[in-house]
């Protein structure tokens, strides 16, 4: 997710406003920017945890939350962090990379097929990730995620061939994707999310890849009124603060603050996971049309995907990683075929 582009005179003094206004002296103040709507469930994860972080710090540390992307898009917000203008970020998958490439080892296209394959393997990485990002100054306060990624478009379309003819947007920023969507053999159009909307309308993309959520909350499906039931990948997202901002907080407060961010994360992955299948009923009320693979169809698509499989292992994932992501799904499977009545064991 991307979000509005404020100048960069107009962001420092945001950021400076919510570190002057409504704290005492003598507490740690945590600037926090997301995209995230006010209200939605990923800023109701960050309310949640401030208020949990003031209870259990008796007031020490005060979070302060700026949603709608008032500081930027992911990639702006990435920079405030590196200058110092910003303590942290609720960030999707399309800015993490940014900060730690090997997530994408997550969002490999069809990699996983359930959420539960996904949690399996996750708790199993995130240690080494977290510890990736700690090592480049940032700290991981709660995992979280954005839906599953589908591509919508103009007109019905069933194959990636057909997706292949589309012109099809891309979140701007990322040479490396681009580069990939080129050798795929796609048209990719590299723009800004809030672009989106009125280059539809112009016709300069005629389809565009993104969570259920995303595309309701930006009401880009009423331009693009046909959805691929494929599920593409995971679109993961994290909360950092920056090690600076984390290590001016007292170190007795810290892994209160830290179980504080986890359990506010858990508390809202459910409601996430099912707002997104709800985004696409609601869709479908409004005249949005799932297109429906057949199984053969379905295996060419995972067919198709698995070739992008070498461009992220060694690229964006380190290939010793990239393969124990693999394994430990591929056990998964196993223990989860095993495990049903009638199978050998």
């Amino acid at each position: 997710m991307t979000g509005v582009r404020f100048s960069r005179i107009a962001a420092a003094a945001l950021a400076a406003f919510a570190l002057t206004v409504g704290t005492s002296s003598a507490a740690v103040t945590i600037v926090m920017g997301t995209v995230a709507p006010t209200d939605s469930p990923w800023h109701k994860v960050l309310k949640q945890m401030g208020e949990d972080w003031k209870k259990v710090s008796n007031g020490e540390v005060v979070l302060k939350v700026l949603a709608d992307g008032s500081l930027g898009d992911e990639l702006a917000m990435v920079q405030k962090m590196r200058a110092g203008v910003l303590s942290g970020i609720a960030i999707s998958g399309a800015g993490l990379p940014e900060i730690e490439p090997s997530v994408m080892a997550f969002q490999s296209p069809m990699m996983f097929d359930s959420y539960e394959e996904l949690d399996y393997v996750r708790d199993r990485i995130a240690p080494k990730l977290e510890t990736s990002i700690e090592d480049k100054g940032f700290v991981v306060l709660n995992w979280g995620d954005v839906g599953w990624v589908h591509f919508f478009s103009k007109n019905p379309a069933r194959t990636l061939d057909d997706f292949r003819k589309t012109k099809l947007y891309i979140v701007a920023g990322d040479a490396k994707a681009e580069n990939f969507y080129k050798l795929a053999g796609f048209k990719p159009v590299p723009l800004a999310s809030t672009d989106i909307l009125p280059m539809l309308q112009t016709g300069v993309i005629d389809a565009f890849d993104a969570p259920p959520l995303f595309a309701l909350s930006g009401q880009f499906f009423g331009l693009a009124k046909h959805m691929s039931d494929i599920r593409w990948a995971p679109l993961v997202g994290a909360t950092l603060v920056t090690k600076k901002a984390w290590d001016r907080i007292p170190a007795e407060l810290r892994p209160k603050l830290l179980e504080a961010a986890r359990v506010a994360g858990d508390k809202f992955r459910t409601e996430i996971r099912a707002l997104s299948d709800q985004a696409i009923v609601e869709m479908q009320k409004r005249g949005l049309e799932v297109v429906k693979t057949t199984d053969a169809e379905r295996a060419d698509w995972q067919k198709e995907a698995e070739t992008v499989w070498p461009r992220i292992r060694g690229s964006y994932v380190p290939p010793a990683l990239f393969d124990e992501v693999k394994a430990i799904r591929d056990a998964y499977r196993a223990g989860r075929t095993a495990a049903k009545p009638g199978t050998a064991k």
